[in-house]
């Protein structure tokens, strides 16, 4: 049995071109979020699985590099992290192929090569970075501010 255990669901009605959807998560917080062929691949209005997966990774990558932070004795007064989801044709269909972060903070008491180094565990420890591992190529950036 899990521990902690978050649902979403997501609806598809017609096909992938002209079909549309709806994406919803147990919180609320996201509800009846539209999503289709043109907000995933092209550039319309809306939300889309991989816009997502960035969020999630960002909110999740943020939060456990201030927990390391804050352990070692720095104070993680703002740090932010934009993640950029990249896809690549891959056979019949398209592959998530890199997760970009990049991460900016003021961090009191640290220095910049300090900074990389709880940036780098952090990239090794976030559970949602653990779960891309061996799959999908993480690069991350650091700027202490």
């Amino acid at each position: 049995m899990a521990d902690i255990a978050r649902k979403a669901d997501a609806q598809w009605m017609g096909d992938l071109k002209h079909g549309k959807g709806n994406i919803s998560t147990e919180s609320g917080t996201v509800s009846n979020a539209q999503y289709s062929f043109g907000t995933r691949f092209e550039n319309g209005t809306g939300t889309n699985p991989e816009e997502l997966l960035a969020a999630a990774h960002a909110g999740c990558f943020t939060m456990q590099l201030c927990a390391i932070l804050a352990g070692h004795g720095h104070d993680p007064q703002d740090v932010r992290t934009d993640a950029t989801c990249e896809m690549v044709k891959d056979g019949p269909g398209f592959k998530v192929s890199t997760m970009r972060l990049k991460v900016r903070g003021k961090v009191g008491n640290i220095d910049q090569a300090e900074f990389e180094k709880h940036v780098a565990q952090a990239a090794d420890s976030c559970p949602m970075s653990r779960v891309m591992k061996g799959n999908v190529e993480i690069v991350h950036e650091a700027v202490l501010e």
